[in-house]
């Protein structure tokens, strides 16, 4: 994902959010709609969200030093993983708590037209948020499905984007469909059911946002497609006979790390191989611009048909 994309998405989130959480409080304090109360904390912690991910960013940004030798590329995933945390105990179960409360004790609206007006602008103003994350993930997503898209990005920032912009938007057509149900009928049960739902969705999505972010943090290889490019970089020369193993770990959401144990012959000089894994490296990081951290162990690879290894390969690996 590019940087600039996944900014761009953010800020263009984080404005729409604030000004609909104010017109949205405004139409509340009027109405007394506790749809519109629900979704205006919604949109505070939306917003809240978005600073949290330009802030987690920012400190992905940090050079490396010695308590953390690979970098500060995770911050991001932290940062998302506490917007999800926020999103489904801010936006979710207060949601969920204030449609039980009006369940049980009802309120009928006031100024209902408000509440619809404001809704009916927060619809369209979100729904140019999303098209903008739509644009900036499109550049990215490639062949993917929207589903895989979410499931398979490495860098945070535009599936947590994506998957707010969408909630949000749903969860304005729950409340503008509740409120209108509700101005129709006089009935405020209607105005309840509708924050339930919204509760519902968030807590929904949140743990959604959890669960992939969750798999961040503890640590994600290398897609199938770039782990067949990096094999194929490493055995398209003459240098080696054979990968014996390979991992790979993203460090980051643009930093990938790659480890790999090569079948060298027994009988190529020290300046040899290392020459051969420098080429190696240099066609890893063509193939795989991510690949930033690659360590290569030579090794001379032992047919396990064999009876017993070679006499020179076992003085080689005694020197390991």
């Amino acid at each position: 994902m590019s940087a600039s994309g996944g900014t761009k998405a953010i800020i263009a989130a984080f404005l729409a959010n604030t000004g609909i959480a104010l017109t949205k409080f405004i139409a509340w304090f009027f109405s007394g709609s506790a749809s519109m109360l629900a979704e205006g904390v919604h949109s505070v912690a939306d917003a809240g969200n978005q600073l949290l991910l330009i802030l987690g960013g920012r400190q992905a940004k940090k050079a490396a030093d010695k308590e953390h030798p690979f970098g500060y590329g995770r911050e991001r995933y932290v940062y998302a993983f506490v917007v999800s945390i926020i999103l489904f105990s801010v936006g979710g179960i207060f949601s969920i708590y204030e449609g039980v409360e009006k369940l049980t004790h009802p309120h009928e609206l006031e100024n209902a037209w408000l509440p619809l007006l404001v809704l009916a602008i927060a619809i369209v103003l979100e729904s140019f948020s999303l098209r903008t994350a739509v644009k900036e993930s499109n550049h990215t997503r490639g062949r993917q499905s929207w589903v895989q898209f979410v499931r398979r990005a490495k860098a945070p920032e535009l599936p947590v984007v994506l998957l707010e912009d969408v909630a949000a938007l749903i969860g304005l057509v729950f409340a503008f469909v509740a409120v209108g149900l509700t101005v129709i009928t006089g009935n405020p049960t209607f105005d309840a059911i509708g924050t339930l739902m919204i509760g519902t969705l968030l807590v929904l999505v949140a743990v959604v946002l959890g669960i992939e972010t969750k798999s961040l943090l503890v640590g994600e290889g290398a897609n199938d497609d770039d782990v067949a490019a990096i094999e194929r970089a490493i055995t398209d020369g003459p240098e080696i006979e054979r990968i014996i193993h390979m991992k790979t770990l993203y460090l980051g959401p643009d930093e990938l790390l790659v480890a790999a144990k090569l079948g060298f012959t027994a009988d190529q000089p020290l300046l040899e191989v290392a020459a051969a894994t420098n080429v190696i490296e240099q066609r890893i990081r063509a193939a795989v611009p991510s690949a930033r951290v690659i360590y290569i162990e030579p090794d001379v690879w032992v047919d396990p048909n064999l009876a017993a290894p070679p006499t020179d390969a076992i003085v080689i690996k005694g020197l390991e």
